[in-house]
């Protein structure tokens, strides 16, 4: 019996401690919660010769984790003072024609604070460049979230209502993006969660980190859970 092979788009960095040269990063928590849940999670590389489609051959499912800041560009705003976009000017691209290809194999997808924000933009959608401090609980804190009843986020997170969150971001939806719809806000109104409006495209979307608590709490990890299993089944079959 194989396990799920589990795609995710790696991020350029310039410098990586112990490494001569540049690196490609994805957090170990990322990678951990996979292995936990039983797939196989294989680090893609911004540069091949292959076509996002092509490169996808062979998986089962994407995740497509944090990182950088989106360019502005993406959703027609000019580049605040606070935005740190990613170290390659290819990476949003790169991000981008993955997503947008694993929809169009109907494979899973987990996308996780940055990846969250690209499939909103993907889709028409924009970005609050920097969140005002009101919304400080968002920066580096856990705070609670409120949950759609009958979204499929609610689904994997065990029929839950109401789920306390790991959160490490300054920016938020400000646009949602055609065909999707929001399945989550916190207390002051951000979305926290969003899915396609066609339950037929298997996406769970998560502004938070379910990778930072996953490990002890099972309602985290169920979200990769919900990946792997997902994964599992073949495209032929009903995917939800």
């Amino acid at each position: 019996m194989s396990a799920p092979r589990i795609a995710i788009p790696g991020m350029w960095a310039n410098s990586v401690s112990g490494l001569r040269f540049s690196g490609n990063t994805v957090a170990t928590a990322v990678l951990s919660s996979v292995v936990r849940a039983g797939g196989e999670p294989v680090v893609l590389f911004e540069q091949s010769n292959l076509t996002p489609q092509e490169r996808l051959v062979g998986f089962d499912g994407v995740l497509v984790p944090g990182g950088n800041d989106i360019q502005p560009s993406l959703y027609g705003q000019p580049t605040g003072p606070e935005t740190k976009v990613a170290e390659s000017a290819g990476q949003d691209e790169f991000e981008r024609t993955i997503l947008r290809a694993a929809i169009e194999l109907r494979l899973p997808v987990l996308a996780i604070c940055r990846g969250f924000q690209m499939f909103n933009v993907m889709h028409g959608g924009s970005l609050i460049q920097d969140l005002p401090a009101r919304h400080e609980i968002h920066r580096n804190d856990h705070h609670d979230v409120d949950v759609v009843s009958d979204s499929r986020l609610a689904s994997v997170l065990g029929g839950v209502e109401q789920i306390r969150v790991s959160s490490y971001h300054h920016q938020a939806v400000e646009r949602l993006g055609f065909g999707l719809r929001a399945v989550a806000t916190a207390e002051d109104g951000i979305v926290e969660a969003i899915e396609p409006v066609d339950p037929a495209i298997p996406v769970v979307a998560v502004q938070w980190h379910p990778e930072d608590t996953a490990a002890t709490e099972s309602q985290q990890q169920g979200l990769f859970d919900w990946l792997i299993e997902t994964a599992a089944v073949p495209a032929s079959e009903a995917r939800v």
